[in-house]
């Protein structure tokens, strides 16, 4: 079929396929590199999600960001808050290459992480810290070989995602939205179907 020409689907508003890759919500990921001399470099991306147990997986086209992954061969990850909505925002607004010092200019500051060559964003609560395992044609696929966590967002030794708050990317609304209350409990919840 050609991507002028589909069926409408009775019943429904049909977008035809410009609209088709908007898989929303999306998480926000920020993504932190060492350039050639050792500046920090981060970046917000929206088409990420996770590969195997131990691997995520991130699409994106070439930025500073990916310059620098080719050069350490590693990243972290990190997730946009709410209370860094627009510092994020502007992160992946300001290209690298144009504007080195962005990361100073929303006042965030970075330690290295003890396990990759790579910057961990100090702001940033939750952190990845991942080795690249492959990068080809704009897919990223890094093994999280250590997260980190400030002891703010756990309850009981656990991540808390309502003590972290992240935000999404609604690429339907084009905004960042927050996560709502927990609404099921996973393989639990359709249990009352039977086994």
């Amino acid at each position: 079929m050609s991507n002028d020409i589909y069926n409408n689907v009775p019943g429904r508003r049909n977008f035809g396929p410009a609209h088709a890759l908007m898989t929303t919500p999306q998480p926000c990921v920020m993504i932190a590199t060492w350039d050639k001399d050792h500046r920090p470099d981060v970046m917000m991306a929206a088409w990420a999600g996770q590969y195997d147990h131990n691997q995520i997986v991130v699409s994106m086209s070439s930025h500073k960001t990916t310059d620098n992954i080719e050069l350490t061969g590693a990243f972290t990850v990190s997730f946009a808050d709410e209370r860094t909505v627009a510092e994020s925002d502007y992160l992946g607004i300001a290209s690298g290459r144009k504007v080195p010092d962005k990361l100073a200019r929303v006042g965030f500051t970075v330690s290295p992480s003890p396990n990759v060559d790579a910057p961990i964003v100090n702001e940033y609560p939750l952190t990845l810290e991942c080795k690249v395992v492959s990068w080809q044609g704009g897919i990223l696929v890094g093994e999280v070989v250590n997260m980190s966590a400030d002891e703010s967002i756990l309850t009981d030794g656990k991540v808390d995602l309502a003590k972290l708050r992240p935000i999404v990317f609604d690429a339907a609304g084009m905004c960042y939205r927050g996560l709502g209350e927990v609404v099921g409990g996973a393989w639990a919840a359709g249990k009352k179907f039977g086994e």
